[in-house]
């Protein structure tokens, strides 16, 4: 079993061990809500440099007692969150070489309502597969797995861990202002690279 949790569109280093384990996936759909972490939150690249995407969250149960469990956890669509991504995204990318080809697909994510915090994960998920046009299937946990003896990526959903280079350099609209930033979203390199995506998460180090 490979065990990931669902990221609001996951950094470069969970989708390189995705495309890379070759079989079904499992996310982790028990875990406690840690904030500051990938579950509801993404970075991009725009002309200020890297940029949060955040999604603001409350949780369902009203009782501080009760333990936040990320399944728990309810999108706070009073912010208006939807909007600001989408014109972040269209803001910082709209002149990359492929956001065209993907602008209605993430219209379609933007103007949907939604609940609960994981639906939005598991959908941002569905998204890029079908973009990069990844096969695994995957498989959602009915109960917390405390310890798996390999193949444990959990821990990338943590957005202070700082990987390794994850993968080779590839062009970014403005590296000529900020330099090269490692292990954004899944959605920078796929709107720099489009199909050619692929071919930089599977490769070997």
């Amino acid at each position: 079993m490979s065990l990931f949790i669902p990221t609001y569109f996951a950094p470069i280093a969970q989708y390189k061990e995705i495309v890379n384990v070759k079989d079904a996936i499992t996310f982790e759909m028990d875990d406690n809500f840690q904030k500051q972490s990938y579950r509801n939150r993404c970075y991009i690249y725009n002309s200020n440099g890297k940029q949060l995407l955040n999604i603001p969250v409350k949780n369902k149960y009203k009782s501080s007692q009760a333990r936040k469990k990320t399944k728990d956890m309810l999108v706070d669509n009073d912010s208006n969150w939807q909007d600001h991504h989408l014109k972040s995204l269209q803001s910082a990318y709209r002149a990359s070489p492929f956001y065209e080809f993907y602008e209605d697909d993430l219209q379609a994510i933007f103007s949907k309502k939604y609940s609960f915090l994981q639906d939005v994960t598991i959908d941002t998920h569905l998204f890029i597969t079908d973009a990069l046009q990844i096969s695994n299937a995957f498989y959602k946990t009915e109960t917390y797995n405390s310890i798996i003896e390999k193949n444990d990526f959990r821990s990338l959903a943590n957005a202070k861990l700082s990987p390794k280079l994850v993968v080779d350099e590839y062009y970014q609209l403005f590296n000529d202002k900020h330099g090269f930033i490692d292990n954004l979203s899944i959605l920078d390199l796929l709107f720099m690279e489009g199909p050619n995506t692929i071919s930089f998460l599977s490769k070997k180090e």
